[in-house]
């Protein structure tokens, strides 16, 4: 029981890694709220949840990460259903199949308005109640950034740019909140097999078999990650067992990165 006593707010939490991190740290005795733009997927991954461990420690809060009003209110809910923030984890990212080339400016601000600038708006929302939880014993903010910030690729630079900008804020951070008993890490996934990436195969015409099978050369295990996978280190660093890690780039990436 890892988490027990902290409550965290997590964005792009209805599938994929957010969904993730949300069943571990249930599980490791902490109240979570998810936050994602998907009512619907929302409500049913609260669903889940709550008859898995307990209606009374989920709540969930709909808005786009891009609203900076929004994250203003989600930090708010929390704070109202579970007295308290300790741990934020911003998860919740878009992504752009666009070449350098021809990325216009409204595809640079769609994609920096959800991974860069929304990741600062619940940062900003957040740490009011962060340092009240640090002074008490501690809080932590984990930004889910991505191995891809630190490995080129074709068509993806808008995502991949937005998520090398989280590692610069998560170091920036983490010098500005220290004082306040705030630790701030990041964590660096590589391929993760997820519902998002098996509906895009199969929009192509791919089998999961076809495309479990992608992978050979983008990580040293040769295959993709499942969410637990990136879940756990997420976990691990939102613990106290991590009480003096701050600052950090963890890449949870099969050894991508060490190719």
């Amino acid at each position: 029981m890892r988490l027990t006593g902290k409550v965290a707010l997590i964005t792009g939490a209805a599938a994929g890694i957010g969904a993730a991190v949300a069943q571990v740290f249930l599980r490791e005795g902490a109240r979570v709220m998810l936050v994602d733009s998907d009512v619907g997927e929302l409500a049913a991954r609260s669903d889940l949840l709550g008859r898995e461990f307990s209606p009374g420690r989920v709540r969930t809060y709909c808005a786009d990460v891009s609203d900076e009003v929004g994250a203003c209110a989600a930090v708010q809910s929390t704070v109202d259903a579970f007295g308290c923030l300790t741990t934020l984890v911003n998860n919740a990212a878009m992504r752009h199949y666009i070449s350098l080339e021809k990325a216009t400016r409204v595809d640079w601000q769609a994609v920096l308005n959800v991974n860069t600038l929304g990741a600062v708006s619940y940062c900003q929302a957040a740490l009011p109640s962060l340092r009240k939880a640090g002074r008490e014993g501690g809080a932590s903010i984990v930004n889910v950034s991505s191995c891809y910030a630190l490995v080129g690729r074709k068509e993806m630079g808008l995502y991949d740019a937005t998520k090398a900008a989280m590692l610069a804020i998560t170091r920036t951070l983490a010098h500005e909140e220290a004082e306040a008993g705030i630790r701030v890490n990041a964590v660096l996934p590589g391929s993760t097999l997820t519902a998002f990436h098996e509906k895009r195969a199969r929009a192509q015409g791919k089998t999961i078999e076809q495309l479990k099978g992608e992978r050979h050369a983008t990580s040293l295990l040769g295959r993709w990650a499942n969410a637990a996978e990136v879940a756990w280190p997420i976990l691990w660093l939102a613990s106290d067992e991590a009480s003096f890690i701050s600052g950090a780039s963890l890449p949870v990436d099969g050894g991508l990165t060490a190719m």
